[in-house]
């Protein structure tokens, strides 16, 4: 019962639609002004990076991402007077164990294809690797990246989650939107103007991955973790020219990006395969209640965790 978490705070419409309207009023504008630029995003970036570095470039393109991790969390304690607990999990407690197995899990998964591609084709690499930049890369992508990662998770499992939940009653709508609405706000990456927007495809399927991992476990640990490998360890492994995250890492991948078949991989094969493994792990039951069933109203919740606490 993850989305009915939400009942346990102060609810209120306004509540739900003040930090997500914000957000993606802001991903508008940063959206608009690009498509706009007399300049492509690529040089563009390039001329900051010219002008600051890669670290601190990287710094200013996370610095208000943590500022947000840090303002979801303050809205949930103050604003709805809810639990970081609650709004993480369904859980008694926030389950640490599933986080770092997740990230680990993926994070392997990722060094493992990521050397598989460099062995078979190593013509698209070049070693970039340099200890001096190397170690200022590695401190502000291990402090930064996984608030990052974190606030785009209570934003959008976690926040909007459980109010759009809670409003709809049922599961499959939020889990519809929230993960529509983190795919396009990809839209005015860098990788986008230069694959066309069928890389979308790569980042709405994730935000569907991550929408029924959260789901299907009744928290956000596996997503939380997921989602901090993913970008943590691309950023610290391969870096290219026309990226988000352009850094300072062991690789830099030096081929001419295509859309190609590569990009339905992760979202058909692989995150299918990883959902499997995780029911097995965890012994999912019913899928189909827990991603397209009823939420439970406020008095049905409240007197089912009654009865729970005296059977306890």
């Amino acid at each position: 019962m993850y989305i009915e978490q939400g009942y346990k705070g102060n609810e209120g419409l306004w509540k739900y639609l003040v930090l997500p309207v914000g957000f993606i009023g802001f991903m508008i504008w940063n959206y608009i002004m690009t498509i706009n630029s007399a300049v492509s995003v690529d040089e563009l970036t390039q001329q900051i990076i010219d002008q600051f570095g890669t670290n601190l470039v990287l710094i200013m393109l996370l610095a208000p991402l943590v500022v947000g991790f840090f303002v979801v969390l303050g809205w949930t304690l103050l604003v709805h007077q809810q639990s970081i607990t609650s709004l993480t999990t369904s859980r008694k407690k926030i389950d640490w164990k599933r986080i770092i197995y997740s990230f680990v899990l993926w994070g392997g998964v990722t060094i493992f294809l990521t050397g598989i591609d460099i062995y078979f084709s190593p013509e698209k690499y070049e070693l970039n690797f340099n200890l001096v930049k190397f170690i200022p890369l590695a401190i502000i992508a291990i402090l930064l990246i996984p608030l990052q990662t974190s606030f785009e998770e209570y934003l959008f499992r976690g926040h909007m989650m459980q109010g759009i939940g809670l409003m709809a009653k049922n599961k499959w709508v939020p889990l519809v939107i929230t993960s529509s609405l983190f795919g396009l706000m990809h839209i005015a990456n860098p990788e986008v103007e230069k694959l066309g927007l069928g890389i979308l495809i790569y980042y709405i399927g994730t935000g569907f991955f991550l929408g029924i991992l959260t789901l299907m476990d009744e928290g956000l640990e596996l997503a939380l973790g997921f989602h901090a490998a993913n970008n943590l360890i691309t950023a610290l492994l391969v870096t290219a020219d026309w990226t988000a995250f352009q850094t300072n890492s062991i690789y830099r991948d030096i081929s001419e990006p295509v859309l190609g078949w590569d990009v339905l991989i992760p979202v058909f094969v692989v995150y299918p395969i990883l959902l499997l493994f995780f029911s097995k792990k965890y012994g999912w039951k019913n899928w189909k209640n827990r991603l397209f069933g009823k939420v439970l109203t406020k008095e049905e919740f409240v007197a089912l965790t009654d009865e729970v606490s005296d059977l306890a």
